[in-house]
This record gives C-alpha cells, structure tokens and sequence, in this order.
C-alpha cells in the first residue's frame, strides 16, 4: 500500500499523540492569552475620562480608595504609604514606591511609575494641577463626595465608578448593596424622639461634629434623619469644633457616636488616650444618657485614615445593631 509523503506525516503524528495518550504524559497546556484590554468611559467629578481596562499602572491617592483597590487585587505603581492605614497591606508593602504624606509628598515617584491612571482625592487632592501637569498621559480621577450632594450617594457613586474603571463592576454593586442594606438596618432601629451628638476625640480633648457639615459623622444627621441634640453650626475641622463637655452634657443626648481620631494616627504614642477612656473618666458626662445607658457608638479605630465605604458599611451595621439592643 502506497502513502504520499503527506500522508505518512500525518500517521506519524497520529501514531505519536497516541502513544503519548497512552503513556499518560501531560500534555504541556498552552499560554493563556492575556486578558484584552479595551477602553471605558467613566465619569468623575471633572467630566468625562476614557481609560484602559485594565489599566497598567496605577496609582492611588485618596484614602476612601485604598481598601477597595487592595481587596480588588490592583497592584499600584506608587502610593502615600505614610497615609494608609496598617490594617491595609499596601501600608507594609516595600515593593510600593512611597510617595510620603500630603505636607511633603514627593510627586516625582508618580512620574516615574509612568502611571496611566491616577485616583486623586481626599489629602492630596490640593496637588491636582501639578500631578496632572508633571503626567499629562495619564487619565487622574477625582471622586470626592461633592459638597451639596447626598454623602451616601456619592460613597456609592465612587464605588461604581471604580468598579467600571477595573472591571469590577459586580464586586462594586456588592458593596453598594451591603452599605445599602446597613442604612436600612440603623433607619429600622432608630427611635426618631432619640437624640444624637455627634463628636471626634483627639488629644484627650472632645471635639463636636456639626450635623450635615461636619467632618465624617455629619452627613449621618441627614443619611438617617437623626435628631441632634445640639444645633450648632460647626465647621469640616478634622478634630472637630471646640466644645465643652459641660455643653454636651446640657444637650443630653440619647446617643453619643465617636470618631477616636488619634486611635489612626497615635495610638503608638505614649501619651495616646484612647476616646472611650476620654468620655468614661469625664465627671461632666457620667450622668449622660448616652453614657448611663451605654449607648455611646465608635467607629472603627482606622475611620480617619480609612474613611471608604466599607469603614461606613461597618460602623452602620454596628450602630444597627446597638440602636435595636436598646429598643
């Protein structure tokens, strides 16, 4: 029986892919192709942006940001280390070029990752011009919550954002769900003739939290219709506005809820005093209701270097939880 030449190549490969079949071999996989990149359009506090999805490098700037991006995977180019919380592994990462903290950050590291992203806001948010003039390639998002718009939506709004910018778009619309779902939690538990004071411990001092303006628990006046026990016009200081604690006893608040700002920041310190043991020792506030009744709330020890949607996400549910205990 006669075979053409191409034929007999044929069974000689035939023969040869059998024989490793039966040996048992494996068969050496080919390389994965790498995943497309294509490009979205999203949206940020200055318009409209198209990027690279994924993108290759990146680098991140705003603390509301850097929890999501770590538990995403995203690997950054460079990012304030010094400003990152240490229950965030970025904070101890070395491999991440550390660009220092916003009162002498050293921007020519973003350069030199050659980023074609850049998450701005939150501390850094003063050096916008500049960065976007040393890195004119790169597309720089700005997701701040605007003044005048609801915070929770504009938590949200963030978060969704990111999500399409690295095709994360379900594991964004879990978080929203889960933040969505706490607010519902604290609304269904809330007794609205309760009254609320709100404040920030820093320095073993007691700092008071203007409803809506001021810094971090503000907005949650608005986000659950809260009924403060005090209506003072405050400022967005991040150790809140000087008060007295004989004030704050005279508002007598039903709940007290409690941003520890140096728990962040100082709590290595020597002279740290941690905010529980501020407002348990103050003879002024031991016939509080907020304090008899043990309702008085804390955030969570990293809120003011970690002040995401997940921090909020976790505070709700906490507060939540302590609001229907005393039902």
């Amino acid at each position: 029986m006669a075979y053409s030449r191409i034929g007999l190549a044929a069974l000689a490969a035939a023969t040869a892919l059998g024989l490793a079949a039966c040996s048992g071999a494996p068969a050496t996989p080919s390389p994965s192709a790498p995943a497309a990149q294509t490009t979205v359009t999203v949206t940020d506090n200055n318009g409209d942006h198209t990027i690279s999805v994924p993108p290759t490098s990146v680098v991140a700037l705003d603390n509301r940001t850097f929890q999501t991006l770590y538990d995403w995977n995203v690997k950054l180019s460079a990012a304030p280390r010094a400003l990152i919380p240490s229950t965030i592994g970025y904070a101890t990462d070395e491999s991440i070029p550390d660009i220092g903290t916003h009162g002498d950050p050293k921007l020519e590291l973003i350069v030199a990752a050659e980023p074609d992203l850049i998450i701005n806001g939150q501390r850094l948010t003063s050096q916008f011009d500049k960065i976007a003039a040393d890195n004119p390639d790169a597309v720089q998002l700005l997701l701040d919550p605007r003044k005048g718009e609801p915070f929770d939506a504009e938590l949200k709004r963030q978060i969704t954002v990111l999500g399409k910018a690295f095709g994360k778009d379900a594991e964004a619309a879990a978080l929203t769900q889960k933040f969505d779902e706490s607010i519902k939690a604290v609304k269904g538990a809330y007794k609205t003739d309760d009254t609320v004071m709100a404040v920030i411990v820093s320095g073993g001092k007691i700092g008071y939290v203007a409803p809506t303006t001021g810094r971090t628990l503000g907005p949650l006046f608005d986000i659950f219709g809260f009924t403060p026990s005090l209506k003072q016009e405050g400022s967005e200081d991040h150790q809140g506005d000087d008060i007295s604690v004989e004030t704050i006893a005279a508002s007598n608040p039903d709940w007290l809820l409690v941003m520890d700002r140096d728990a962040a920041i100082a709590a290595g310190e020597p002279d740290y005093k941690q905010a529980s043991t501020v407002i348990e020792q103050s003879e002024a506030l031991k016939n509080v209701p907020a304090v008899t009744k043990g309702q008085v709330v804390y955030m969570p020890a990293d809120t003011y270097t970690n002040e995401g949607i997940q921090t909020y996400t976790t505070f709700f549910t906490e507060l939540a939880t302590a609001m229907a205990a005393a039902k």
